[in-house]
C-alpha cells in the first residue's frame, strides 16, 4: 500500500466545480490584481479570525516582513524568534535590517519558551516573534505579559496555524499583528504563493495596504518606498471557496491525530506531540520524535509511506546565517529536535485504510525489536 505524505489534488477534486466556477468568473471579468475577490477574502478571513483587518499579500514571508516594517522595526533593533523555526521567520527579520535573536523552544511543545524569551531581552529588543509551530499555538499569555512589561511588539507567525485556537481565540488574533501563508500545502492553501497580514490596529493595516502596493494609496502617487506584494485575484477566489471547508478539514486532521495518539501511546522511545491546556492545534503536521529517526523513516519508505523532516537544519546552522558565528551547542534543545523529529502523513484527504496502515507500520517497527 502507498501512503503519500501529502496529496493536494484530492482537495481540488472535492471542490472542483466550485473552484472552476470561481476561476471562470475572474477570468471572464478580466480584473486580476486587487479586485473584488481579494477584498471579499480579506473580509471573510478577518471575520473567521474575529479580527478587524486583513490585508492580502504575495507570500507568508512578505507578510512577516511587512508586519515588522509597518511597526517600524529595522536597523538597530533586535527581534526574538525561536531557534527551531523555518528559516522564513528569521529571513523576515534580517530583511528589514534588524538583528535576529534566536532562543530555545520548550522541548515538549516545541514552541517558544517564555523563560528563554525573558532572558534574551536587551535594550535593543523591539519585538517578539512567536511561531505556532506545526499548528500548535505558542504560550501567548506568558509571551504577551513579557512584551507588555517591556513595551515590545508581538508578531505571530501563524503560517501553519489556520484555525488553531488558544483559549477559544483563533491564532492570528493573539498578538499585535499576525502573518499567514497560503502556500499550497497549508491547511488553507492556494494554488501558488499567497499570504495575509491580520490585525485589530487600523493604522497598521493601512500602512501595510500602502506598503504592499508600491507605497501608493492613489495610483501613480507614492507616499512610501513600498513593495509589489499583492495577493492576486485567482488565488483569492480559490481561498474564498476553500475557507468555508477549513474547520471540517481541520476536524479530519484532528481525528487522524487522535488515531495516531491512541495507536502509539504505549510505544517506548517515541515522543508524541502534545496539546497543553487551552491549546487546540489545527494539526498542520503530526510530528513524532525518536533517536532512531533515520531507521524509522527508511522502514516506512520501504513500505510506501511518505514522511518529511521539519526541519533537518535549524536556521542558525544554515549557511545563510554563518555570519552570526553561533558556536555549536548554543541551542541544544533545537539541535536535539532537528536530529529526532519526523512528520507522519496527516492531510485531510487521507483514507481510514491509509491511517490504519501507517499505525500498523510504525508500531511494527518498534515491536520487531522486542521479538529479537
Amino acid at each position: 500500500m502507498k501512503v503519500s505524505f501529502l496529496e493536494l489534488a484530492p482537495a481540488y477534486r472535492e471542490l472542483q466545480a466550485e473552484i472552476d466556477e470561481a476561476f471562470h468568473k475572474v477570468l471572464v471579468k478580466g480584473w486580476y490584481v486587487l479586485g473584488e475577490e481579494v477584498a471579499s477574502f480579506e473580509q471573510e478571513f478577518a471575520d473567521y479570525l474575529d479580527v478587524m483587518h486583513c490585508v492580502g499579500v504575495a507570500s507568508g514571508l512578505d507578510a512577516l516582513a511587512l508586519c515588522l516594517e509597518a511597526l517600524e522595526v529595522g536597523s538597530g533593533h533586535e527581534v526574538i524568534v525561536p531557534s527551531n523555526t523555518y528559516i522564513a521567520t528569521a529571513l523576515a527579520v534580517t530583511r528589514v535590517g534588524a538583528k535576529v535573536v534566536f532562543v530555545e523552544p520548550d522541548p515538549l511543545t516545541r514552541n517558544l519558551d517564555p523563560s528563554e524569551v525573558q532572558r534574551a531581552i536587551t535594550s535593543r529588543t523591539a519585538a517578539i516573534l512567536p511561531v505556532h509551530l506545526y499548528g500548535l499555538p505558542a504560550e501567548m499569555q506568558a509571551i504577551r505579559k513579557i512584551a507588555n512589561d517591556h513595551g515590545l511588539h508581538v508578531i505571530e507567525d501563524a503560517a501553519q496555524a489556520h484555525g488553531a485556537r488558544y483559549f477559544n481565540k483563533r491564532a492570528g488574533g493573539l498578538g499585535d499583528v499576525a502573518a499567514f501563508s497560503f502556500y499550497p500545502g497549508k491547511n488553507l492553501g492556494a494554488f501558488g504563493d499567497g499570504g495575509v497580514v491580520v490585525t485589530d490596529d487600523a493604522a497598521i493595516a493601512e500602512r501595510i495596504r500602502t506598503l504592499r502596493n508600491y507605497g501608493s494609496r492613489v495610483k501613480y502617487y507614492n507616499d512610501m518606498r513600498g513593495h509589489n506584494s499583492r495577493l492576486d485575484e485567482l488565488q483569492a477566489a480559490a481561498l474564498n471557496v476553500k475557507l468555508p471547508y477549513l474547520d471540517a478539514w481541520n476536524a479530519r486532521r484532528r481525528h487522524w491525530a487522535q488515531r495516531y495518539n491512541e495507536a502509539f501511546a504505549q510505544i517506548e522511545g517515541l515522543v508524541l506531540p502534545i496539546e497543553p491546556e487551552g491549546c487546540e492545534s489545527c494539526w498542520h503536521l503530526y510530528v513524532v520524535g525518536t533517536e532512531r529517526r533515520s531507521e524509522l523513516q527508511h522502514y516506512l519508505a520501504e513500505r510506501g509511506i511518505g514522511t518529511l523532516i521539519h526541519y533537518p537544519l535549524p536556521p542558525y546552522r544554515q549557511r545563510a546565517y554563518a555570519d552570526l558565528l553561533i558556536p555549536p551547542g548554543t541551542f541544544p534543545v533545537a539541535d536535539e529536535l532537528a536530529n529526532r523529529v519526523l512528520s507522519l502523513p496527516i492531510g485531510p484527504h487521507l483514507s481510514e485504510e491509509g491511517i490504519a496502515y501507517v499505525c500498523e507500520c510504525v508500531t511494527g517497527f518498534f515491536k520487531r525489536d522486542r521479538r529479537v
